[in-house]
């Protein structure tokens, strides 16, 4: 068994960058009525998870497919579906995983649990804290009861490198094909830049009176279908976008991640270039866009996240006994889903 130190530094060296698909969560906004404080989503062994920690992991991932599906529908509700299933099964695992880490002893340095916050900051909310905190808030989540979060997740990972040390050692062609294959991940998002065509379409229009969300959102869709059947953006954005660049056919240049909505930026920044986007939704009305060039912020150099990267080799090559050992154990531990 490892000492103290030793898991200390292993946690540091796993969570550097940590899951940099994490996610990306959240759960549907809250209805009007009495207010249930915090319910629980699911109890193991005498644990439990709440449902406000679902609520936030899965506050990104809703955001963005709200985006993406204004009228909503099955494609929404089944990726929604699915991605509250994960969150939940993901925090299930976690509770199971820290009943074999209390009989360690170990600790995780605050320090390290800190530096893992400010990743998910600037990974997940563009590093804007005021937008991360508001969000906390909207799920009734405190700060401390985030960190506590965020110390599960790295008790989690540094307890499954312990369980599966005896990994054949990752060859060098292994890393460096890891490393090709993630490093957009782990680059410093907060430093990409833009370069988009963009057609506002408000929801609410003074000059048209008789406009409602709806007709507007129709509207936003036949401007969609002209495009995709090769109708000039230019020329489309001059005549119906409502917004201080349409005048200029809609082109906006060099804007900087930081300056769109986490949910947008995500969806911007991952289709491909010259790619028609929308209608996509927020509270002031329906867009489509099209970026023309995207500058990717710097991903860190090899020599400074190796040991990372060697982890998740070490994890990809155990990923099948993991699975059989964490399955036996939900096997013998009393699990209850209530949400």
């Amino acid at each position: 068994m490892k000492s103290h130190h030793a898991f200390t530094l292993l946690v540091s060296t796993i969570l550097l960058a940590g899951e940099a698909l994490d996610a990306q969560e959240l759960a549907p906004k809250r209805s009007i009525g009495p207010m249930e404080v915090n319910g629980i989503a699911a109890k193991i062994n005498g644990r439990v998870v709440t449902k406000n920690q679902v609520s936030f992991m899965l506050a990104p991932v809703y955001a963005q497919l709200s985006a993406q599906f204004p009228r909503r529908g099955a494609q929404f509700e089944a990726k929604f579906k699915e991605s509250k299933a994960n969150i939940i099964q993901e925090l299930i695992d976690r509770q199971i995983v820290l009943d074999e880490f209390k009989q360690l002893g170990a600790s995780i340095k605050p320090n390290i649990i800190d530096e893992e916050v400010k990743r998910q900051i600037r990974e997940l909310f563009n590093g804007d804290e005021v937008k991360f905190r508001e969000e906390l808030k909207r799920s009734r989540l405190t700060m401390e009861g985030y960190r506590e979060m965020t110390r599960e997740k790295m008790i989690v990972q540094a307890m499954r490198a312990q369980q599966f040390s005896d990994a054949p050692p990752p060859l060098p062609h292994e890393i460096e094909k890891e490393y090709d294959e993630v490093k957009g991940t782990l680059r410093d998002v907060t430093q990409d830049v833009i370069s988009f065509q963009k057609i506002f379409i408000p929801a609410a229009d003074p000059q048209n009176p008789a406009a409602t969300p709806e007709s507007q959102l129709s509207l936003a869709e036949s401007l969609a279908k002209q495009l995709a059947e090769g109708a000039d953006f230019e020329a489309l954005a001059k005549a119906n976008s409502k917004d201080a660049f349409a005048d200029g056919g809609g082109l906006q240049e060099g804007v900087p991640r930081t300056d769109l909505s986490p949910e947008y930026a995500a969806i911007m920044f991952d289709a491909p270039v010259g790619k028609l986007i929308g209608p996509l939704m927020d509270a002031q009305g329906f867009t489509l866009v099209k970026a023309t060039k995207v500058q990717l912020g710097p991903p860190p150099p090899l020599v400074k996240v190796r040991e990372m990267i060697e982890e998740r080799v070490r994890r990809k090559k155990t990923s099948s006994q993991y699975e059989r050992w964490i399955e036996s154990k939900r096997k013998r531990a009393m699990i209850e889903v209530l949400l």
